[in-house]
């Protein structure tokens, strides 16, 4: 799974198998190393994020922090994502 960055202790990556078709942009947050059970965030065109999903039961607080480093970095994100994966398409 391909690394973006850290924060701490909390890894954002890539999934590489994100179906066919491939979904839109967005990172997964784990604990540690890359897990299935990890966080979802989609991120939007307008470089917001949006949880889709918290299976790694960050708490609110923490996870709070790393969606504000997420949005700062979304830029990264996209253009990593571009570059991984070919195409970009957007939640919304």
């Amino acid at each position: 799974m391909p690394q973006i960055f850290r924060v701490g202790k909390y890894l954002i990556y890539f999934w590489m198998n994100e179906g066919n078709p491939r979904e839109p942009v967005h990172v997964h947050i784990a604990e540690g190393t890359p897990s299935p059970n990890s966080t979802k965030i989609w991120i939007t065109q307008k470089q917001k994020c949006i949880v889709a999903s918290n299976e790694a039961r960050i708490p609110h607080h923490t996870l709070n922090l790393l969606l504000r480093v997420i949005e700062g970095r979304a830029f990264e994100i996209i253009s990593k994502w571009q570059e991984i994966f070919g195409e970009i398409r957007f939640y919304c």
